[in-house]
């Protein structure tokens, strides 16, 4: 009986320790899971975080024009007038031109007001630093992408010459190749020629097409090419056809819609989504998201399928981190700096009513110095100037007239009081309240009772468990970084859809795809397997990863089966329309046939254009030419001769 109560006992004890051991193996693997969870979360929200970098722009140097630009002839400035940016800079001619236009700034400026900063004038471009303090105050010479506006417009061509060193004073003695709007309006090659000749003086000028330059740039040179040019930019997309190295005018179309329409859609998007941060999404940083975060998807549907899923979401969406202060919120303040922070705005409050007893008194000095100078006219018996003064203080007689004096000496004896007692120093306290100790001794076991628990302790080490520690209750704190997060996630590819569908921002228009569709139909079958052999994107709004596979993608659905076509992204699609009309400049330096002179000015009119690879189509305006007075009056008499 014995041996089996003893053998139960050892087989208990051991299924009592086992069972220990396993609930301290499934504790420490529940900790190590936990902690890999944690540390999984922490490395997930870690993971896709990318701060605004904001940047602000540097005000440009003045720089100096150098001896290349005082050669034997003059050399060309180069001025890509663009509606985003402008780019300024010298063609000047040998193996070694240049790498990038000397100056580029935003083509918008802001009038400063008077004041403080003693009345500065209008800025311009980089000059402006952040735009998003002066966007109210933003001004641009275009309308889409024509410039309308011949004041701001020669703003914008001061500070090119300024900053380039030449002196805009007299005259500026420099060739100017000029980038203009495709089909632009003759009104606004009529004022931009006037600005030129008559304010600037310049001896020639020769416009072009921003994109048909960068076409220029990215083909071999002597090679008479066809193709499609899609360029797209900040306000404006364009398809141009060109047909044996010239612009086909007639079969060119717009989209009224780019960067510009594509930030404002983004900034909607997230303000709806985050109506919290509405001051924060501002329409630079939306300029961010979309030059650095989007993409075009190849197929739309389908990529928006694909964020459906949580992990493909979790993988790719782009936490945007908004600047924030942890000062912000009281509870991260700590009980030395909430005093400080009394003290402090305690001493300006005894500053700001010091400062105004200070100048309430001041008045009431000044005021009573006047009453007691009325007051010695009277005693040394000058009654008119007396009556007058009486009469300019709005009083009746001197009786009132010492009662105010009195009134006024002792509001200024009063003031005095106050400003000496505000003149010491208080110190004050602020006394933080602790919670009472409890007595420490009453707390404390007796030695009989530490006795009698180690009495009853052998009895229970082998079969009670080991005491858990307990667990720390975590509070949960306010992640202030993640509220200030914008997760952007399917508006990484719905901002740059639109155009290749308008109608998501509402727009009545034809995509690009529709559109180059609709261009391609309109000429022959040959034509057609032509231009699409030389398909040609270029424009700031082009450098979407993806962009290239999209618009093949377009043109495998609408040309024919196993036709084929080739798309062709320039190698810089920002600059390479500078790049593209310097290299034309220094190709057609001495060719009189492509300037624009004075000679030409004067005597054909501002909207006159010579015509080149890279220039629209001149069509002159062809007024009905008038009768003279002599054949109107013959013509008048031979209706009445017929009547009769």
């Amino acid at each position: 009986m014995g041996l089996r109560r003893g053998s139960e006992a050892l087989h208990f004890a051991r299924g009592r320790g086992f069972a220990l051991f396993g609930r301290t193996l499934r504790r420490g693997r529940g900790q190590r899971v936990r902690c890999k969870m944690a540390a999984a979360s922490v490395a997930g929200q870690a993971m896709n975080v990318f701060p605004f970098r904001d940047a602000r722009a540097a005000p440009d140097p003045v720089l100096e024009a150098g001896p290349v630009a005082h050669g034997p002839q003059p050399v060309p400035l180069v001025l890509d007038n663009g509606s985003f940016q402008a780019r300024a800079g010298w063609a000047c001619p040998g193996p070694d031109p240049g790498p990038e236009p000397r100056l580029q700034f935003r083509s918008v400026c802001a009038r400063g007001r008077g004041g403080a900063r003693g009345g500065a004038g209008p800025q311009v471009g980089n000059a402006l630093g952040s735009l998003e303090p002066l966007r109210w105050m933003l001004r641009s010479p275009f309308d889409r992408n024509v410039p309308v506006n011949l004041e701001l417009q020669e703003l914008l061509l001061d500070y090119s010459f300024q900053h380039l060193g030449v002196s805009s004073q007299g005259c500026v003695d420099h060739p100017i190749v000029l980038t203009e709007a495709v089909c632009n309006p003759l009104y606004s090659r009529q004022m931009m020629s006037e600005l030129l000749f008559e304010c600037y003086g310049i001896p020639k000028v020769a416009y072009g097409i921003d994109s048909l330059f960068s076409f220029y740039h990215n083909t071999p040179k002597n090679l008479i090419s066809s193709g499609l040019i899609i360029s797209s930019g900040y306000q404006c997309t364009h398809i141009l056809p060109i047909l044996e190295g010239r612009l086909d005018a007639k079969n060119c179309k717009r989209i009224n819609l780019g960067g510009s329409q594509a930030a404002g859609y983004l900034q909607r998007l997230l303000q709806l989504k985050y109506p919290g941060h509405l001051a924060a999404i501002t329409l630079s940083r939306m300029e961010e998201i979309l030059h650095e975060h989007s993409y075009i998807a190849e197929d739309y549907v389908e990529e928006l399928q694909k964020w459906r899923c949580p992990d493909y979401y979790e993988n790719n969406v782009h936490k945007m981190q908004l600047p924030f202060s942890s000062k912000l919120l009281g509870s991260t303040l700590t009980s030395e700096e909430k005093q400080e922070r009394r003290q402090q705005q305690l001493r300006r409050l005894q500053e700001l009513n010091a400062r105004r007893r200070e100048e309430k008194l001041q008045l009431d000095q000044e005021r009573l110095d006047r009453l007691l100078y009325v007051q010695e006219l009277l005693e040394d018996g000058q009654m008119d100037q007396f009556h007058k003064a009486l009469i300019e203080l709005n009083m009746d007689s001197p009786e009132e007239l010492q009662s105010y004096i009195q009134k006024l000496s002792a509001a200024v004896e009063q003031a005095k009081q106050k400003m000496l007692q505000a003149e010491v120093s208080l110190e004050v306290d602020v006394v933080d309240s602790k919670p009472e100790t409890p007595d420490l001794e009453q707390l404390e076991p007796s030695l009989e009772e530490v006795e009698s628990i180690n009495d009853f302790e052998p009895l229970f080490s082998d079969e009670m468990p080991e005491a858990e520690k307990p667990v720390t209750t975590v509070q949960p704190v306010f992640n202030l970084a993640a509220y200030h997060q914008l997760f952007v996630g399917t508006e990484r590819i719905r901002a740059p859809e639109i155009i290749f569908q308008p109608s998501l921002i509402g727009e009545e228009q034809a995509g690009i795809a529709e559109t180059l569709q609709y261009i391609l139909d309109r000429y022959p079958k040959d034509v057609q397997e032509l231009l699409v052999q030389n398909v040609f994107l270029t424009g700031g709004n082009m450098m979407y990863p993806g962009m290239k596979g999209r618009i093949e993608k377009e043109l495998l659905e609408m040309r024919p089966f196993q036709s084929s076509f080739q798309v062709q992204l320039a190698s810089n699609p920002v600059l390479d329309a500078w790049y593209g009309a310097r290299g034309w400049a220094l190709d057609h330096l001495d060719d009189e046939d492509v300037w624009i002179t004075r000679k030409d000015y004067e005597e054909k009119g501002g909207g006159y254009l010579k015509e080149h690879c890279a220039s629209n189509v001149y069509v002159p305006i062809r007024l009905p030419k008038q009768a003279s007075r002599s054949e109107a009056q013959a013509s008048s008499k031979g209706g009445a001769g017929e009547q009769a």
